[in-house]
């Protein structure tokens, strides 16, 4: 093909790369950076330029908390890339890919989310850079609370604007996002003005935290640094140092901040004023939509390993568990009788913090008059990582040849992954194009459920145990303990 890739946005021509038949727009920022004045504030809208603008290198990561925070120089963070296979009028159905992170990591850049085999599927891909961690979720006074989300709007307007350039359909926006994203997602379900038609979330999460909890550890971050919670104060300090004082925080949370203390992260989106958007959903304040939506079936065992906790639980974690996150402790026992206390922690916290969010925000957007698929991802890899978390996405991506890919299903994965990760690719493309993944939606009656696995079917909703005793219950946020 000859010369690089040109698309004319609404702010001005940005040049790509060709990578192969798909023409790779990286690093295009939909807002002004972040900083100075604008630091803590709403995206504001990027301003035009003239000439042809480079867009072939991804733009700098926000500054990151935890344990997988990346570092990257610059302080454009609000950017975006896009992959197509047809620069033009085209009119493609388009996925923009929210990613994960505990809304304190995480960045589009990630190998694990290439979109190439996306796009040689007929999928115009956006992946979008958000804030996290202080910049995107901490409580800071006179600044809009959950600034992440904010950012994510932006870019769906970005998007609403510009993608017909890239080949893309404005009117064929599916929203996609695993964990964070996932709840990203869910927060975006419940806006009045709806940026997309279709949504896809993997492990929605049940992070969220009320304002009096945000509002303390706003406090004990600012303390650390000397200063007080404000914008004027903490504009002064260095986002690095700020990110890096999260880290710390989290370490070290105090008891009293109850589940957000267990769950081992120091920020995560604030409900104020606001309801939750189960409730939304279920008391009509938000429409439902075309919705396909799913978890593993071990989510929490990622997080056992990681922590280097695996084989060690005991009774008293079992009771700390069950006390902080059951809705009804005595009905996980009569529930699982035989469950040991590691089973019981595990099963505990992989409902409470992902799986029955998930099947939740399904049945809330079906009360809400929209259409919702289910999934449960029943794949392994290996008895130690078994089903675990974000297990699903390089299978939905197809990069199973990346580190993390290679990670988890080895050099050569088996013929039983590769033909998980082609269902589970054919069932997003499908989805973005015609709102049907190629299974029966979820109902109240069968509650028809697609079980990914080496034999994938079917089937009524597999962790009904489970479900039960969430019957009547949702997830609530996060708040201080008395």
């Amino acid at each position: 093909m000859g010369g690089h890739p040109k698309a004319r946005t609404a702010e001005g021509l940005v040049e790509g790369r060709w990578h192969g038949e798909r023409a790779v727009f990286r690093g295009i920022s939909y807002a002004r950076p972040p900083v100075g004045p604008l630091r803590f504030q709403a995206p504001t809208p990027v301003e035009g330029w003239e000439g042809a603008r480079q867009a072939t290198g991804f733009g700098p990561v926000v500054p990151q908390a935890g344990p997988t925070a990346e570092v990257s120089a610059g302080d454009d963070w609000l950017t975006l890339n896009v992959s197509t296979p047809a620069v033009g009028s085209a009119g493609l159905p388009v996925l923009v890919w929210i990613h994960g992170g505990a809304y304190i990591a995480g960045t589009s850049s990630d190998p694990m989310y290439d979109p190439a085999a996306l796009t040689s599927a007929g999928l115009v891909v956006v992946s979008v850079n958000y804030r996290v961690a202080a910049e995107g979720f901490a409580l800071i006074e006179g600044a809009p609370a959950n600034r992440g989300f904010l950012d994510q709007v932006s870019a769906l307007e970005w998007v609403q604007r510009n993608i017909a350039v890239f080949g893309g359909d404005p009117d064929q926006v599916t929203v996609a996002g695993q964990s964070a994203g996932a709840g990203s997602i869910a927060a975006l379900l419940t806006r009045k003005r709806r940026l997309f038609r279709r949504a896809i979330a993997h492990s929605v999460p049940g992070y969220l935290c009320t304002r009096a909890l945000a509002e303390e550890v706003a406090a004990a971050l600012a303390g650390r640094v000397g200063v007080t919670p404000d914008v004027e104060a903490l504009s002064g300090i260095d986002p690095a140092r700020l990110a890096t004082e999260l880290t710390a925080l989290s370490a070290e949370v105090p008891g009293r901040w109850g589940r957000l203390a267990q769950a081992g992260v120091p920020v995560c989106p604030v409900i104020d004023g606001e309801e939750t958007p189960w409730r939304a959903l279920c008391g009509q304040a938000a429409e439902g939509t075309e919705l396909l939506v799913g978890h593993t079936r071990d989510e929490f065992r990622l997080f056992s390993v990681m922590m280097g906790r695996l084989g060690t639980f005991t009774e008293d974690d079992a009771r700390t568990a069950l006390e902080f996150f059951a809705p009804s402790p005595g009905a996980y026992r009569a529930a699982y009788p035989e469950a040991t206390p590691e089973e019981l922690v595990e099963l505990v916290y992989s409902d409470a913090l992902f799986r029955m969010p998930s099947l939740k925000l399904a049945e809330a957007n079906e009360a809400a008059g929209g259409t919702s698929y289910l999934f449960e991802l029943r794949l392994t890899a290996g008895e130690v990582l078994r089903a675990c978390h974000s297990l699903d996405v390089p299978l939905a991506f197809g990069t199973l040849g990346t580190p993390a890919g290679r990670q988890l299903f080895g050099d050569v994965p088996s013929a039983e992954v590769l033909a998980v990760s082609r269902e589970l690719q054919r069932a997003w493309v499908r989805f973005a194009t015609t709102g049907d993944p190629g299974w029966p939606a979820y109902g109240a009656g069968q509650r028809l459920t697609r079980v990914l696995d080496a034999e994938s079917k079917t089937l009524p909703y597999p962790e009904e145990a489970s479900r039960r005793i969430w019957t009547g219950h949702e997830p609530e946020p996060f708040e201080l303990t008395p």
